[in-house]
């Protein structure tokens, strides 16, 4: 088959969860045999604000369109985060041409609506994977500009539109300068055209996924979110494979003298880090020497954030910011790990750093949130704490200090913990693939 996979970002520029997926996915289905392209965004602040700019490149023989142009000063630049004519014109020029017989879209943001459209237009079959909530959430993640969670999505549109308001500068630096009444207040001013606007992307946003064959979420939890916007048998339950028999399983772990908690991913505020170097410094030690926390993770993406943990990382020798890696040093950098803690305080979807730990071998310590609490075993193979709080962390984190029993079993918990191999997974796509095909085709 001729696949598409339209993605965000993709590397060697980025390297998140969706980046990384959509690279294994195509490499997996070039590898059996189908012609693969991925179309990707680069840049979103340069170029025309009335051209597309492609540049088709190649990465890892996996042939790449990289696609520029001018969101930011654009002036419908708003419209265009969710439906952007622009790229909607691409992509219909780019079926026309390449004609596929399949596109599968990997979540929303940044490609937006518009070439679900397109593909729904030149009669190109469409699947999409759910790695995040852009569908419900233009901030993508369920968490306010006050930093609560949304756990049932407002039925206003106009509580979204200020949300996303107060989440944008000037407003956030507004916000910080107002006592809390005033800015209680201020929130709660009529926004016609903003409300208008998140009215309208609502509309569109549940247009485009009725087109769409098959949409797959990757957890439970991201399943339950979806299951009331999709239609009855279009929604899919599909967990994320990952093959990690190159993964060190160091049968050491758990009886070094020195304890190390660690931390892979983005060094983000909303990934929860701050939370985790608050509750190691908490920590003291008892039954193991020395004790270390060693967080990996580009430290330049928010540099303002990272500031603020380099002064706390300062302060506890015991703290190590390791900054980024190659993917290639994955299996040494796990290896390095007793714990792998994952803190983030929004609804994470299946986190492929709780896919690595298991395959590792490593237990897990993690939010009691979202996807990532359905991926461990509690007191098996790993732990869980009330998110966003330091000090039940710090709890959590020192009863496998002391508890010497309970770090045993925690480890050779996750030693037998079973992951999902690549290929399981693949084998469900690709049957989702001929089905979606077959029902265009008859």
């Amino acid at each position: 088959m001729r696949i598409v996979l339209p993605v965000h970002h993709f590397p060697p520029r980025y390297s998140a969860g969706a980046e990384l997926y959509t690279y294994r996915l195509a490499r997996w289905l070039q590898k059996h045999g189908h012609e693969v392209e991925v179309i990707a965004i680069e840049d979103i602040d340069r170029g025309s604000t009335t051209q597309i700019d492609a540049r088709l490149d190649r990465y890892d023989d996996i042939p790449v369109w990289r696609l520029s142009f001018n969101l930011m000063a654009a002036p419908q630049r708003r419209r265009w985060e969710f439906d952007n004519e622009l790229l909607g014109a691409w992509f219909e020029t780019y079926f026309q041409r390449q004609r596929p017989d399949l596109v599968h879209f990997q979540a929303g943001y940044l490609i937006g609506v518009a070439p679900i459209f397109a593909a729904a237009n030149q009669h190109v079959p469409t699947l999409l994977t759910l790695h995040d909530y852009w569908f419900l959430c233009p901030q993508h993640t369920l968490q306010r500009s006050n930093g609560e969670l949304c756990v049932t999505v407002p039925g206003d549109p106009a509580v979204c539109a200020r949300c996303r308001m107060w989440g944008n500068d000037p407003y956030v630096r507004i916000g910080r300068r107002l006592p809390l009444s005033l800015r209680t207040l201020a929130e709660k001013l009529p926004l016609d055209a903003d409300t208008a606007l998140m009215t309208l992307r609502r509309e569109r946003l549940q247009a485009a996924l009725s087109t769409i064959r098959a949409v797959i979420a990757p957890s439970r939890y991201m399943y339950g979110r979806f299951d009331q916007m999709v239609a009855p048998g279009r929604l899919v339950f599909s967990r994320y494979g990952f093959d990690g028999e190159h993964l060190i399983k160091d049968l050491a772990r758990g009886t070094r003298e020195t304890m190390r908690f660690g931390y892979i991913g983005q060094i983000a505020p909303h990934k929860g880090v701050h939370v985790l170097v608050d509750a190691f410094r908490r920590l003291h030690t008892s039954y193991y020497q020395a004790v270390e926390l060693h967080i990996w993770g580009g430290l330049d993406v928010q540099p303002s954030y990272s500031q603020s943990l380099k002064r706390a990382a300062d302060a506890d020798s015991r703290i190590k910011l390791q900054g980024r890696f190659d993917r290639i040093r994955l299996p040494e950098v796990l290896g390095s790990f007793d714990y792998s803690v994952i803190p983030s305080i929004w609804f994470e979807n299946s986190p492929f750093s709780i896919l690595e730990s298991h395959s590792a071998g490593i237990p897990v310590i993690t939010s009691d949130l979202g996807g990532m609490a359905e991926l461990v075993d509690v007191g098996q193979n790993g732990l869980v704490f009330r998110p966003g709080d330091a000090i039940d962390l710090a709890r959590i984190m020192q009863s496998v200090l002391d508890n010497a029993e309970l770090n045993v079993r925690l480890q050779s918990g996750a030693r037998q913990r079973f992951v999902r191999d690549t290929d399981d997974e693949m084998q469900q796509l690709t049957r989702l693939y001929e089905v979606a095909h077959k029902g265009f085709s008859d």
